[in-house]
């Protein structure tokens, strides 16, 4: 049976006090979020090479999950892509890569509610935007490399720009 809130206006239950600190530490990060549901924060995290993370937070009965989509599903070289995100997992602090059912690329963690602090929550926001950004062109080269080299010299003979692809010219080059 769910607690009423107290007549001091604390937080009625853990969770409940989790959700303020959920809510708290995106403001103070200034996060933009929408909640799509009760107890679930979406917001977008801005990079560097991955020009934007989804990412979203949801407060559980037990715990928070994080949840940040990093690309879609590889096009190629599955294993390799596999085995670099798996071997990329033993060096992460508190989130780890996963796929989902289409093949799609995700950092997801938990955390158990006791522990969630908006400094937890600000040093796990740092840890997704950091292994987001820094794996999505690596991620690029392992299982888009066709579709990459394709474009590269389509936009070269046709004296298009390829600012967008520069953080590929050392290995387009070579190849090419």
């Amino acid at each position: 049976m769910p607690v009423s809130p107290s007549q001091s206006g604390e937080p009625a239950t853990i969770r409940d006090a989790v959700l303020a600190t959920v809510e708290a530490a995106l403001g103070a990060a200034e996060l933009d979020f929408t909640s799509p549901r009760p107890g679930a924060f979406a917001f977008d995290l801005p990079g560097e090479r991955k020009l934007s993370t989804p990412c979203q937070l949801v407060v559980g009965d037990h715990a928070l999950a994080l949840h940040a989509f990093v690309c879609r599903n590889p096009d190629e070289n599955h294993e390799g892509v596999y085995r670099w995100l798996l071997s990329r997992n033993l060096r992460f602090y508190g989130v780890a890569f996963g796929i989902d059912r289409n093949g799609d690329i995700y950092l997801d963690g938990r955390l158990s509610l006791a522990a969630v602090t908006e400094a937890e929550i600000d040093r796990l926001l740092g840890a997704l935007l950091s292994y987001a950004d820094e794996s999505f062109n690596t991620i690029l080269e392992l299982g888009f490399a066709s579709s990459i080299r394709k474009e590269w010299e389509w936009r070269r003979s046709r004296g298009e720009s390829t600012h967008n692809l520069e953080a590929f010219r050392g290995w387009l080059e070579r190849e090419g």
